[in-house]
């Protein structure tokens, strides 16, 4: 029986994975991964996700060079969402620029934006 046997994968073969900066233990972005982005992740030891929209692989930074470098992997207790531990290169988790895609607080009913953009996205992605 192979690792990703044991993932419970939804309808669409999928499990969510979170990113976490394996130093300073902060949520950096949720992705999707797939039996062969789980396979890849492991040998290259670097993320890879399955692209719902472009419906591929994509490896983290293949773009921006933002890539992300798997410390650790776990399994929650319902082998249903995948961990990874990741040294986030660049500093850089989010498309548009900031160390996290979780950079919005909500404050007073309102979402408020929290975390600076450290890269304009025009300058990340040609």
């Amino acid at each position: 029986m192979s690792f990703t046997d044991e993932i419970a994968w939804n309808s669409d073969g999928l499990a969510p994975a979170i990113a976490q900066d394996a130093q300073s233990g902060r949520i950096l972005m949720l992705a999707w991964m797939n039996r062969d982005a789980l396979k890849a992740t492991v040998s290259e030891q670097r993320a890879v996700y399955w692209s719902r929209s472009r419906q591929k692989l994509w490896r983290k930074g293949e773009e921006s060079g933002h890539i992300q470098q798997v410390r650790e992997l776990r399994l929650d207790c319902d082998n249903d969402v995948i961990l990874l531990q990741v040294e986030q290169l660049g500093s850089i988790a989010c498309h548009t620029g900031r160390e996290s895609c979780f950079y919005r607080v909500l404050q007073d009913g309102l979402w408020q934006i929290v975390d600076p953009v450290k890269l304009n996205p025009k300058d990340i992605y040609t």
